[in-house]
């Protein structure tokens, strides 16, 4: 049901200790945005699915100047001091990335500290996930998904597979180093591909010391902060027709982008997710291949993609633009 907020006051009593913020349409409807202005009224940012194919812009304004911020994994609720951010055990990690991410935050003037925390769950994506990815949507021609080519499908794969290798294994490095040896010689047999392995191996050895002390159990952190009180903001990733069960399939991303996800994907139970925040955008975009009913090819599509700045933030691709669907949105409210 619609809730009325007039100030920051009425915040956590309307919308409860923990919140969802959900893409109603095929993601990028602004949920960064709202992340980052709700994170001044939450203790925890968390993050339940995607990995390195999210992207979230947020754009700072101090006086006559603007710093622009994109983020792929880490929750954009980092800007805020004294917040903690939770990368849950539902996403997928390309490590070098979220080094990467966590550099350029600190060139920026912002040290991330102690305030992150990755799931030891969570399933890690290696380089050779993205070359399998490439190699995928090169067999398939014109049939191919639009996959952002960051390995998040082969990594899921692996995943449900159940020979995929967690977060929490790099803490034991010669087991990890084994199983790492053994997965990309068997996918580099499969496809047909060279791959450095020892490189990798060496990549993950030396990103350990950075991120050792990121890595808990994060269901259990979020139930210690829950029963403590804490209030948690959790974000989406995507959009609801993205989802690998409800979206427009096979034209989908590989993890549950609904208000479900949040329950496997951080370890928080359903009764405890208070209200389900929809995102929407005054027309439609998708970025990638996939059905698009009200799809705009002429010059009001192109008017809405210059005008809304629509090109992808994790690849730069221009988002397809389209007039608003009021059906696409209607589903969205019954999944969520």
């Amino acid at each position: 049901m619609p809730i009325s907020i007039k100030s920051a006051d009425d915040i956590i009593p309307k919308l409860g200790q923990v919140v969802y913020v959900a893409g109603t349409q095929w993601g990028d409807e602004g949920k960064g945005k709202l992340v980052d202005i709700l994170s001044g009224q939450y203790d925890i940012i968390a993050r339940a699915a995607g990995g390195a194919n999210a992207g979230h812009t947020i754009v700072v304004r101090d006086g006559n100047e603007s710093k622009k911020y994109i983020f792929h994994l880490l929750p954009s609720g980092i800007l805020h001091e004294g917040k903690t951010c939770v990368i849950g055990n539902g996403c997928v990690v390309h490590i070098p990335t979220l080094l990467d991410e966590i550099h350029s935050l600190k060139e920026k003037g912002i040290d991330i500290g102690n305030r992150l925390l990755i799931s030891d769950r969570a399933h890690i994506i290696f380089n050779y996930h993205r070359k399998i990815d490439e190699i995928q949507e090169e067999r398939k021609g014109d049939k191919k998904v639009g996959t952002t080519l960051r390995g998040i499908g082969p990594a899921y794969t692996d995943k449900i597979s159940r020979h995929g290798i967690r977060v929490g294994e790099l803490l034991n490095f010669n087991v990890f180093a084994e199983k790492l040896r053994k997965n990309a010689e068997h996918h580099m047999k499969e496809y047909g591909f060279d791959f450095d392995i020892e490189e990798e191996i060496n990549i993950h050895k030396d990103a350990l010391d950075l991120i050792e002390g990121f890595i808990v159990n994060t269901a259990q952190y979020l139930d210690e902060q829950y029963k403590a009180g804490k209030n948690i903001l959790t974000e989406g990733a995507q959009g609801t027709h993205l989802d690998i069960d409800f979206g427009t399939y096979p034209y989908v991303t590989s993890s549950n982008t609904t208000s479900a996800g949040v329950c496997s994907g951080l370890g928080i139970a359903p009764n405890r997710i208070k209200s389900v925040i929809g995102i929407v955008k005054a027309y439609t975009t998708r970025v990638g291949e996939g059905p698009f009913p009200t799809e705009l090819g002429d010059m009001e599509g192109k008017m809405l993609q210059n005008q809304g700045h629509e090109f992808g933030s994790t690849t730069g691709r221009p988002r397809r633009c389209g007039w608003f669907d009021a059906v696409v949105v209607k589903n969205a409210i019954i999944l969520n």
